[in-house]
């Protein structure tokens, strides 16, 4: 029979049984929702067109006017709660495809075919909303706090000396994984058959109240330099003293992550920077956005011709990793609570932070209130 790991409030050196704060579990720890968020591709929200998405199982409607311009409302009708993603975009506005109710911009009712104007209903939750880079990113929490949250930094994408490749996938896990499986560059074994032997040596990390960063240096021990990799650093290599003077640098600066790459001549040749989007409530299953930019050489047309094979390349490097991220989630809800050993100290040091900077827990008078209706919680 399996034995489960001993409790947290238990202290099995001293004997003593004296109960002890119980830590959060991080795959049970919501991402905190006061922040830009990209929750869809610019192509995907198409002029005059509407575009249903989930942020944390709230339903969201994105509905892009005539004139160009990005909104974001609760994609649900004031009326019978069906989505506002199967009307139909009107000027500023959105018609629900049922009975003809219409929201602006704001997300106030604006018209009711068979009602007064002076007889309007309430309206639905805007976000505040903003398209950067080829993404639109929305404000999922208090909207009043908007204005004073930086927006992140999107890596090297609007800097003309790189060529950026958008992807992102839907993974079967807690954003909290994606955050792990990129920060410890540990798991390189996982990519022997597409990378060789690498190993990786941390030179270092370091931390602040919302950052973790590490500094990782990498020496093939076996197997030959995949093409994608000589695409990146723009020429074959054989010894491993010249690829351990590249550093790579992780960053999770919450809730974001960014990894940079600055060869031995201290040219930074790639860049990239990530986010992952709960979609549901349990938050389980994550949207990844990612901002890939590769230094152009010379004559650019060269990493034109050969994106093709480094698309190739990256995309079987994340089947993998999607791969042993849902191993994990499926490992956590099958025993029920967060078993890891950890002993890599800037995993411990991520973990912490993702605790501290995630949503606090929700009492149980937070969750009476949240399952009311907006105008009867605001009345009682």
């Amino acid at each position: 029979m399996h034995a489960a790991p001993p409790l947290e409030s238990e202290d099995a050196s001293s004997g003593s049984t004296t109960p002890t704060p119980r830590k959060r579990d991080l795959r049970r720890v919501d991402i905190h929702p006061d922040f830009w968020y990209p929750i869809a591709w610019s192509p995907e929200v198409k002029r005059g067109k509407t575009h249903g998405t989930t942020f944390g199982g709230d339903p969201i409607v994105l509905f892009r006017t005539e004139a160009g311009v990005v909104h974001a409302l609760e994609d649900r009708c004031a009326h019978r709660q069906v989505p506002l993603h199967m009307g139909v975009v009107e000027g500023d506005g959105i018609r629900c495809g049922y009975h003809g109710w219409t929201y602006d911009c704001s997300g106030k009712c604006t018209d009711v075919p068979y009602l007064g104007k002076e007889r309007l209903p309430n309206g639905v939750r805007s976000y505040p909303c903003r398209e950067e880079q080829g993404l639109i990113f929305i404000f999922p929490g208090d909207a009043a706090k908007a204005a004073d949250v930086p927006f992140p930094r999107l890596g090297s994408v609007a800097d003309p000396k790189y060529k950026t490749r958008r992807f992102g996938r839907e993974v079967a896990c807690h954003y909290s994984f994606m955050h792990e499986n990129l920060m410890d560059m540990n798991h390189q074994f996982l990519h022997r058959r597409q990378m060789g032997q690498m190993r990786a040596r941390s030179l270092g990390r370091r931390k602040g109240d919302d950052w973790v960063e590490v500094d990782y240096t990498f020496a093939r021990e076996a197997g030959r330099q995949p093409i994608g990799e000589a695409l990146v650093f723009k020429q074959r290599r054989t010894a491993s003293t010249e690829q351990a003077k590249d550093v790579m640098t992780i960053r999770t600066q919450y809730p974001y992550q960014n990894l940079k790459i600055v060869s031995g001549s201290g040219t930074l040749v790639m860049e990239l920077w990530i986010c992952y989007i709960p979609l549901d409530k349990e938050q389980r299953t994550n949207r990844t956005f990612g901002l890939l930019s590769i230094r152009k050489p010379g004559w650019p047309v060269l990493l034109d011709l050969a994106w093709p094979a480094l698309v190739w390349f990256t995309e079987r490097i994340f089947k993998e990793d999607r791969e042993i991220v849902e191993r994990e989630q499926l490992a956590h809800d099958r025993q029920g609570a967060d078993w890891n050993h950890e002993v890599f100290p800037v995993i411990n040091d991520l973990r912490a932070l993702l605790v501290e900077c995630g949503a606090p827990p929700v009492r149980l008078v937070d969750r009476r209130f949240a399952l009311l209706p907006q105008t009867a919680a605001a009345t009682e």
